[in-house]
């Protein structure tokens, strides 16, 4: 029997399943959706570090120590940031963060709540 799904488009697994309305790769457990033309819908976009759709007004928290240029200290592993706001580029995180102010984040240094 051959498995007439598509490969996984983030670890190329060939063992991806149907689930709902989504495809499930079991290797590295990636949820996509296909648009009508077979193509990848979920390509814009923004993932955090486990995986997971990010959404405007998530809350996440932050997976490891990160460096703050012009800030006398660092951002801790740990440190909860509510109610982000997704833009383009490299930083593609809006958010305030209590006793840092406004922030740019990066998707892949943070896990969603």
């Amino acid at each position: 029997m051959t498995n007439s799904l598509p490969l996984c488009p983030k670890c190329s697994g060939q063992y991806t399943y149907e689930d709902a309305n989504l495809l499930v790769c079991p290797e590295c457990a990636h949820e996509w959706t296909l648009d009508s033309d077979g193509m990848d819908a979920n390509k814009n976009e923004i993932l955090d570090s486990n995986g997971n759709v990010l959404h405007d007004g998530d809350n996440v928290t932050i997976i490891k120590d990160l460096k703050v240029k012009g800030a006398s200290s660092n951002l801790k592993i740990g440190t909860k940031v509510k109610n982000i706001r997704l833009v383009e580029g490299d930083h593609n995180i809006d958010c305030k963060i209590d006793g840092f102010g406004a922030m740019k984040l990066k998707s892949q240094f943070v896990k969603k709540i």
